[in-house]
């Protein structure tokens, strides 16, 4: 006999699927250890505050700011990198954790 509350039974719920994350992981952590500075390894993520900081501080200190910004975009490239899927996606897109 069918579930009488489940008319889509077939259908999963979307409370139980995870978006594939694995695509914008490696895209981000390598744009991230050689654009780091531009921040276009946030534009990827969706994070677009933080990765407009991170450009308008390298631009707008005529690229004085680059070396800290990055520096920064460095070690976050190796830190998505070194994640897995499942972590990677808990903690960038689900927790919207901006900065390292």
């Amino acid at each position: 006999m069918s579930d009488p509350f489940n008319s889509f039974p077939n259908v999963p719920n979307p409370g139980s699927m995870q978006k594939d994350v694995s695509g914008n992981k490696i895209a981000a952590g390598i744009c991230g250890i050689l654009l780091g500075a531009l921040g276009i390894h946030k534009f990827i993520l969706g994070y677009s505050k933080e990765g407009l900081i991170m450009l308008l501080v390298s631009i707008l200190t005529c690229g004085i700011g680059a070396i800290p910004m990055g520096i920064i975009g460095f070690i976050e490239g190796i830190i998505y990198l070194t994640k897995s899927d499942e972590e990677f996606n808990r903690v960038y897109s689900t927790g919207n954790k901006g900065w390292f």
